[in-house]
């Protein structure tokens, strides 16, 4: 059966990536159409691999890179709006082409795959394949994160209970010093790729000094790993060397910081992430290869593909297509701010993807709960909500103008959307200034994707003049101010007396205040509180607290209330995954 004749109307994605990986392309036939030597290439089975990344570059590090497009998107509803379908759709549309393209897009992470988001593969018929792999740990980048990350937990609270039990006579024949490390003031903690809210908060070293030195602790999700950030923003392995020296485990109790360096053990971390530094090489539906490197998460881990996956596809391909996280006030303002001057690359073309769905939240709609059945207004024509909506959808073009980047609106069309309500859309989004294309990828695959093809393309072909919304050189102060005022939308920002005092301390820090600013908030929302939709006006942005990741190379301001451990719900995926024993083949993903 043809991919043509697949209708993902009635068929699971799950169903619809089995079918296609019958026909896929060898990870060798892929790495030969992209000019990569066997030498480059490290297959894991017959269907991906890793890249040497290095070594690609360092063979043509003279010829010049393609065009850069990035795929943002408006605030998603909790159900996400598609921005990795979109992704692919738009890398299957370029192939319809007959254009030379790459594709990037994150890994997806345990938690929200045995949750209720499911994968980040894509959908319908335009997806990343093999699901099954792509969606259980792929080759390991994850998994490597996770090993290094808790064995600097495991550095941390070894040294803390022998220091706690030795004098410094022992600790100095044991070639030791003493740290004096405050357990009050341990930013670090363990991490676990599921989402398990009974972890957030614990209890460790119980049972008496044998058993560590006891304390409060705290479990995150991986992918918030500062690992993840310094994966996806390290240009070299020598870079994420160095960058992995730099975190901050935990303060002294005179305040003075404590490094993975001071605990020796970052070389050892280093060692467990040498292969994860390498992108992995898969490919679409319809045979386009896409370099799958770093993972979700953007409140804090940067939620971008990674700069090394996006540098090699460059020297690879005429046109290169790359994902951020969540919208483009979280998201793409990493991309344009962070991502983008850690790397010196600067993108062509910035793609917003849009739903009716999510429009008709932010005008008013009624809640859009994850695991439940939606209400019938999201699928009954309401130009009205789409309407009011639309605030949401030009904030998210203006964030992606004052970059000085070409937005380009994809409407990534639902079979129950009617015309009406996309001609809304088209209305205001070109009132906007914005390239609109509807793009039915989703059901049609690249066939479906001609016409968001085309208006990036001559997106990419128009001048743009990129600049950053700020200067390192700017206080921190006025760095936040910046992008709660200009990109958010609030009026202003307020302190609390903890995150207020350490402003200040960081203020007066050069090491410090130089980092790069990477703002945690809410996704649901432009404002620190999910529940306001559309484009909220007349609030203030509430910085409850600034976290430092010297390693992957910013402060992180904290908005809100947002948990590095998301909590599994009560009809979660994992109910749906089974293995069906005599095909030999998983199912249920999605």
């Amino acid at each position: 059966m043809s991919l043509a004749n697949l209708d993902p109307t009635k068929l699971a994605d799950w169903q619809i990536a089995e079918e296609g990986e019958k026909h896929m392309k060898t990870v060798y036939q892929l790495a030969e159409e992209l000019g990569i030597k066997n030498e480059e290439l490290i297959p894991y089975g017959h269907h991906f691999g890793k890249v040497d990344f290095e070594a690609v570059l360092d063979r043509l590090g003279d010829k010049p890179d393609g065009k850069y497009i990035d795929v943002t998107a408006i605030t998603p509803t909790p159900l996400g709006e598609g921005k990795s379908t979109s992704t692919m759709g738009l890398v299957q549309g370029f192939g319809k082409r007959g254009l030379s393209v790459t594709g990037a897009i994150r890994q997806p992470s345990g938690g929200p795959t045995m949750n209720v988001k499911g994968s980040a593969a894509g959908g319908g018929l335009s997806q990343c394949i093999p699901l099954t792999p792509f969606s259980l740990g792929l080759t390991g980048d994850i998994n490597d994160i996770m090993n290094a990350h808790n064995l600097g937990m495991v550095a941390l609270t070894s040294r803390m209970q022998h220091e706690f039990n030795y004098s410094d006579d022992i600790l100095k024949s044991k070639n030791l010093k003493r740290l004096d490390i405050d357990p009050h003031n341990v930013e670090f903690r363990w991490i676990i790729d599921f989402c398990a809210q009974s972890l957030r908060e614990i209890i460790i070293g119980m049972g008496g000094p044998k058993n560590g030195f006891m304390m409060k602790s705290s479990f995150g999700i991986a992918v918030s790993s500062e690992l993840m950030a310094i994966l996806a923003v390290a240009t070299s392995l020598k870079d994420m060397r160095e960058r992995m020296g730099k975190i901050v485990v935990a303060y002294s109790k005179k305040g003075d910081p404590i490094t993975t360096a001071d605990l020796e053990v970052d070389g050892a971390m280093t060692a467990w992430m040498m292969n994860a530094i390498n992108p992995n090489l898969m490919q679409t539906l319809e045979g386009q290869p896409v370099f799958v490197h770093a993972g979700p998460f953007a409140n804090i881990a940067i939620g971008q593909s990674s700069i090394v996956a996006d540098k090699l596809a460059l020297k690879l391909g005429d046109y290169h297509i790359t994902e951020s996280g969540f919208g483009a006030d979280i998201g793409f303002e990493k991309f344009w701010n962070l991502k983008c001057r850690f790397s010196g690359l600067k993108p062509h073309c910035a793609v917003v993807v849009a739903t009716v769905r999510a429009l008709k939240s932010h005008g008013g709609g009624p809640p859009v709960p994850p695991g439940k059945k939606l209400d019938p207004v999201y699928s009954t024509e309401n130009v009205e909500l789409v309407s009011k909506g639309c605030s949401n959808l030009i904030k998210h073009i203006e964030n992606v103008k004052k970059a000085g980047i070409n937005p380009v609106v994809c409407i990534n069309s639902f079979y129950t959307d009617t015309k009406a309500e996309i001609n809304e859309i088209k209305k205001q989004a070109e009132s906007a200034g914005a390239r609109v294309a509807v793009s039915e990828h989703w059901l049609k695959g690249g066939d479906g994707a001609l016409e968001l093809t085309d208006a990036v393309v001559d997106a990419c072909n128009e001048e743009n003049n990129f600049k950053y919304l700020y200067e390192l050189d700017a206080p921190l102060s006025k760095r936040i101010e910046l992008i709660a005022k200009e990109v958010y939308g609030a009026d202003g920002v307020s302190y609390t007396p903890e995150a207020e005092a350490k402003l200040k301390r960081m203020e007066k820090d050069p090491d410090i205040s130089s980092l790069g600013t990477c703002m945690v908030k809410t996704h649901l929302s432009l404002s620190h509180d999910p529940n306001l939709k559309g484009a909220p006006k007349g609030w203030t942005l509430p910085i409850r607290d600034i976290l430092t990741y010297k390693g992957a190379g910013f402060v992180v301001p904290v908005a809100g209330t947002i948990s590095l451990m998301p909590g599994t719900a009560s009809d979660p995926a994992y109910r749906r995954v089974d293995v069906d024993v005599e095909r030999r083949k998983v199912t249920g993903v999605f």
